[in-house]
């Protein structure tokens, strides 16, 4: 008999299913917005509905060698966590009191609108260059986890 997942390792391994849909060139991520152990939304990082994709126009942060991390308005996608959000929105479906299940660390911009969302928890696996987005989510009272090999 195999071993059966934890809640958490479920939901992670969604968000990774979840990432395999990005269109970014440089950082494929997903996100899974759950409560009650029940799916409210995903996402996954990539350009907005009916723009074209970066796997056709290419990368132009890449072009322009732009540090991950930085100059986010120049980039053609919304993160993961801004995708899930917008779904939920658009479906009328609210998020107070949620978790949210990410491939990657949140930068400082989705950290914000977590807190304003209303997420409680953060369960994430893999490290992103924004220290300030830590600082910001511990100040807000969310709960951040980092889970996965490289802990």
């Amino acid at each position: 008999m195999t071993k059966r997942p934890t809640w958490d390792e479920y939901f992670l391994n969604i968000a990774k299913l979840v990432a395999t849909r990005s269109t970014c060139l440089r950082r494929n991520v997903g996100a899974v917005v759950v409560k009650n152990k029940q799916i409210l939304a995903t996402g996954y990082n990539g350009a907005p509905s009916g723009i074209t994709h970066c796997s056709a126009t290419g990368c132009m942060r890449e072009k322009m060698k732009i540090p991950s991390g930085e100059r986010h308005e120049l980039c053609r996608a919304l993160h993961a966590e801004q995708n899930a959000f917008l779904q939920a929105a658009r479906h009328g479906v609210g998020l107070d009191g949620s978790s949210l299940y990410i491939t990657t660390q949140p930068c400082s911009i989705c950290a914000k609108m977590i807190v304003n969302v209303g997420v409680k928890k953060i369960i994430f696996e893999g490290p992103y260059p924004d220290e300030f987005a830590l600082g910001f989510l511990s100040e807000a009272g969310v709960e951040v986890e980092r889970v996965g090999a490289s802990t």
